[in-house]
C-alpha cells in the first residue's frame, strides 16, 4: 500500500472515531431538539434529567413522565388502544389541557419480529392511534407530532415475550414551546 493511501486511511479512521465519540456532535441540546432528550453515539435516546424538572411539580415534564405516564402498550400486530391505554391517554389529556405551553411528539414502536417495512408502518399506525385519541379528547392537532421507529429503538432486545411486550408501545415526549 502506498504511503498516501495509508495516511488517508488513518485520517479517515481518526475522523470517524472522533465523530462517533463526540457526545455533543448534534450541537447544544443533543439530537432531539427541545424534548430534553439526546442521542448517544449509538443512536439510543436518553433523557437529560435536569431538563425534565422536579417530579413533584405538576407542571414539569418529569411529573408527566413519572406520575401521569408517558407510554401505552399494544398487543401483537395491533394499533388498537386498550382500555388501560385510553385511561393513560385521558390522564395525558388532562395534563396537556392544564399545561398549554407544551407540545408533544408521539413515538410509535414495534417489537423485533416482522420486516423493517412492516414494523415501520405498524409503529406509525400506533403513533397515529394515540394522536387521534388525544385530538378527539380536545388536544389541538398543531401541538402533536408523530414518528414511527419500527423495531429500531427497543427498550429491551431479546427474543422473548417479555421483551416484545415492552417494545410494542407508543411514547409521548413532552416538548417545550408549542402553544395551543
Amino acid at each position: 500500500m502506498s504511503r498516501l493511501l495509508r495516511a488517508l486511511m488513518i485520517v479517515a479512521l481518526t475522523a470517524g472515531v472522533a465523530a462517533c465519540s463526540n457526545p455533543n456532535r448534534f450541537g447544544a441540546g443533543g439530537g432531539m431538539g427541545d424534548t430534553g432528550a439526546f442521542d448517544d453515539s449509538f443512536g439510543r435516546t436518553g433523557i437529560d434529567v435536569a431538563a425534565l424538572g422536579d417530579p413533584n411539580d405538576p407542571t414539569s415534564r418529569a411529573f408527566f413522565e413519572q406520575r401521569i405516564g408517558d407510554r401505552v402498550f399494544f398487543t401483537t400486530d395491533q394499533s388498537t388502544l386498550s382500555e388501560t391505554a385510553r385511561d393513560t391517554l385521558r390522564a395525558q389529556t388532562r395534563w396537556l389541557t392544564d399545561n398549554r405551553g407544551y407540545g408533544i411528539v408521539i413515538e410509535g414502536h414495534a417489537d423485533e419480529r416482522g420486516t423493517r417495512e412492516y414494523n415501520l408502518a405498524l409503529s406509525e399506525r400506533r403513533a397515529n392511534a394515540v394522536r387521534e385519541f388525544l385530538v378527539a379528547q380536545g388536544i389541538a392537532p398543531g401541538r402533536i407530532r408523530t414518528v414511527g421507529y419500527g423495531k429500531e429503538r427497543p427498550v429491551e432486545a431479546c427474543p422473548e415475550a417479555r421483551c416484545w411486550d415492552v417494545n410494542r408501545r407508543a411514547v409521548t415526549l413532552v416538548t417545550v414551546g408549542a402553544g395551543a
